[in-house]
């Protein structure tokens, strides 16, 4: 637990920690060299891994666990491609890890019920979102383990949503539970029972497959990755298209997310449809930039169109390139842009809520939007993806570019590290979050998919 105190002092190291990390991104020298200069900030340089899974630096150490294939307790297989995930306090000092999988129908031999789907008979009916005629249930979904710390072992695993497709990030909510988000619009049309494209509830203490509800009124799109704001109620939403916006949820009830409420798209004051991306043609935007915004209502948010976003730009949303991670910090939320920038190597957007938010008077105190980071030089940052905010303030960055992946840090005092690199394949990190006392990050190799828990002399 931490005090408002040590929140309100982490959030101000935090924001002058970005200013300083605009200073660097200026220099002259090239950004490999400013973050091969400023590797002191971090934990040094990267030690190569005798089991080739994956380079940290002395004093970290990491342990490997539910791999793909593996029997669950329930009888199904730890589905592949694992993705954004979220740590929850468990009984007795555990730890509770709810966790995607990015799936599509087709990809029976990765999915939890087996290659010829022999297994899907284990599960009741009610219980899988989309069974596919029986032939193409959705592969998708979320799995729960409960980690021991201690003795560094799963103690138990096993489905929690099931016949999904393609769920990548997601969110924790501040009551306990963990939004899942498909990223696709899939559906009837397709010859699918279901139509896709929603958020799912689960709750990180469930023991068996949830009953799959979603909810509609946050909107049918490609799904990426939520952040709830704690206070407001708030639940903001990313979108993995090129030309896509970033959403906000206000429910009608906060906390009971089903009950409806009103979707919005963010919107840069007195400039309409501007294009945040930096790509040629757009709004051209440099780190420290900071915007006014606001945000439109939006109508026919089930439509099964796939054009959300295009009705969002039509009333003056800014568009972003391909926004994934998001994660609620101390008084703001980050993002990433995977393929925004110049070079189209990510961005990082922060945005700070109006003391308002979600209110008619946030009008009077508008929240504003920020780029922090867009170094343009894989060396820094090779597609930002999945986001996660240590405890201390640093954010992780999980990567999904070309060549090797790998995690990156950035300082509260502002300067970018290398974490992690990948070395057992090519294959993007995903998921990263830390354990509720923040000694441990849980972060994914997403293909073919195994987690790891890595340990160390963290700051916090």
């Amino acid at each position: 637990m931490h005090t408002r105190r040590q929140f309100m002092m982490r959030g101000a190291a935090f924001s002058m920690g970005f200013a300083g990390l605009a200073t660097l991104l200026r220099q002259p020298r090239s950004l490999a060299a400013s973050l091969e200069a400023a590797s002191g900030a971090g934990y040094g340089p990267l030690v190569r891994d005798p089991a080739g899974i994956i380079d940290l630096p002395a004093g970290f150490s990491y342990t490997a666990f539910s791999r793909i294939g593996e029997e669950m307790d329930d009888g199904l297989l730890v589905p592949g491609q694992h993705d954004g995930m979220a740590a929850f306090a468990g009984a007795g000092g555990t730890v509770v890890l709810v966790r995607n999988h990015e799936l599509k129908e087709t990809q029976a031999a990765k999915g939890p019920f087996g290659a010829d789907n022999a297994r899907l008979g284990r599960v009741r009916a009610d219980r899988v979102f989309d069974r596919g005629g029986g032939t193409l249930p959705g592969q998708g979904g979320t799995s729960t383990l409960v980690y021991d710390p201690v003795q560094r072992r799963v103690m138990k695993q096993s489905m929690s949503l099931l016949g999904t497709i393609y769920n990548c990030a997601g969110g924790p909510t501040p009551w306990g539970s963990w939004l899942t988000c498909e990223e696709t619009t899939v559906g009837k049309a397709d010859g699918l029972d279901q139509d896709h494209g929603w958020v799912f509830e689960v709750p990180h203490d469930a023991t068996e497959p949830v009953e799959p509800l979603p909810i509609t009124a946050m909107g049918r799109f490609r799904h990426e990755a939520v952040a709830v704001h704690p206070m407001a109620g708030c639940v903001y939403q990313t979108e993995d298209l090129a030309d896509g916006v970033l959403y906000r949820y206000l429910p009608k009830a906060p906390g009971r997310l089903h009950e409806g409420g009103r979707l919005q798209a963010l919107v840069v004051r007195d400039k309409a449809t501007a294009d945040l991306k930096n790509w040629k043609g757009g709004t051209p935007v440099s780190v420290g930039t900071r915007f006014s915004v606001g945000w439109v209502d939006l109508d026919d948010v089930r439509s099964p169109k796939d054009d959300l976003r295009l009705q969002a730009a039509a009333k003056g949303a800014a568009l972003f390139a391909r926004c994934e991670g998001i994660w609620w910090g101390v008084d703001a939320a980050y993002f990433a842009a995977t393929t925004g920038g110049i070079k189209q190597l990510g961005q990082i957007w922060k945005y700070t809520p109006s003391p308002h938010e979600g209110t008619p008077e946030e009008a009077t105190a508008p929240a504003t939007l920020e780029l922090i980071l867009e170094p343009n030089d894989s060396t820094v940052v090779n597609n930002a993806d999945n986001i996660t905010v240590a405890p201390w303030g640093d954010l992780m960055v999980c990567e999904d570019g070309e060549g090797q992946n790998g995690l990156i840090g950035v300082t509260a005092t502002g300067t970018p590290y290398r974490l992690a690199m990948v070395r057992t394949n090519k294959s993007e990190t995903a998921g990263a979050t830390f354990s509720p006392d923040g000694s441990i990050l849980f972060v994914n190799i997403q293909n073919p998919g195994v987690t790891l828990a890595i340990t160390g002399p963290w700051r916090g």
